[in-house]
Order: C-alpha cells, then structure tokens, then sequence
C-alpha cells in the first residue's frame, strides 16, 4: 500500500494536513459532477463528494481548482469559470487508514458546451492514488442526489448548490468542521 501523497504533512495536532481546492462542476441541466470513492481499509464503505484535491507546492486554490477538474475528469476549465471560492470548510476523515485533516475552498463553475455531461470524461489523469481509492465519475441529478441514502460531503450539497444556483451572492459560507 502506498502511502496519500506528498501533499499530505503531519499537523501540529499529530493528523495528516492538507488544503485543498474543490468545484461544484453543473452541465447546462443543472446536474453536478461527483466522484466516489473509499477508503484503502474500508472498502465496503464508500461516498460522494466534489471533484478536487490538494494544493501543489507554490499553488493556490484557483490554480489547483483547475487542475484537479482536468487530472479528475479530462475537462479543461478555463481558470475565469470559476466563481468563489463560495464554501470553506474543515474536515477530519480517514484516508489511508489514517485520520487526516482537509481545509477546503469550494469554488463553482458551469459548463456550458453540449456535451459537458456527455461520456468525454476520463480518468487518465489520476494519479495511483486515485487509481487506488476512487471507484466512480457521475453527473447527479439535484433532486436524486438530495434523496442518495449513502453519504455525500459535504452534508446537504445538493441544498448548497441549489441555493447557488440563482448566482453567488459575493460571501464565501463556512461550513464549519466536519468529523466525517
């Protein structure tokens, strides 16, 4: 088993740290991009979340935001598409068989060309990692999302994103810590 990466270091708290850049990806019909994943020692447990990662050395979260939609998904983001960051938050999971600790910035962006949901996506930029512990790229449906019984992060994304579906109103939420 290898181990997360090098963006993970080891906090003060004694947990591994990261920050970490996420998009909130909708297609034209207002469906959002997830990917699932699990852990390495919990395979039978899995969840949702948003497309994104970790920050490179010298990066900042809009840089990163693009590049990990790219090295996720195959899509190329134009840096101008992304609105925000619109959420922050702090979450403590286990990743690797390991409790970690992930600031986030959450940004929003939307596709506008036909074929965003189409099946262009790709996985060829993801690292071993990935390779390892993600399962899964789908578009959701908004209404089926909020009724997914399995877990999502963050919590009530699809009442997040349908409150930012009208347009961003310029202050960026914090959702606080998160014990997922």
């Amino acid at each position: 088993m290898s181990g997360p990466g090098s963006d993970w270091t080891r906090g003060a708290d004694g947990l591994l740290f990261r920050r970490a850049a996420r998009v909130i990806l909708l297609d034209p019909a207002d469906r959002v991009l997830l990917v699932r994943g699990h852990d390495v020692d919990q395979p039978e447990r899995s969840w949702w979340f948003t497309v994104g990662g970790g920050l490179d050395d010298g990066e900042d979260t809009r840089t990163a935001a693009v590049r990990e939609v790219l090295e996720e998904t195959g899509i190329v983001l134009d840096p101008a598409a992304l609105v925000g960051p619109v959420l922050t938050r702090s979450a403590i999971f286990d990743f690797y068989a390991e409790h970690c600790r992930q600031d986030e910035e959450l940004f929003l962006a939307r596709l506008d060309h036909e074929d965003a949901a189409g099946t262009g996506l790709s996985r060829a930029g993801w690292t071993s990692v990935e390779l390892d512990v993600l399962d899964e790229l789908r578009w959701w449906d908004l209404d089926a999302l909020a009724a997914e019984p399995g877990e999502v992060y963050p919590d009530g994304l699809a009442e997040l994103v349908r409150a930012l579906l009208p347009g961003w109103d310029g202050v960026t939420r914090h959702l606080g810590l998160a014990v997922e």
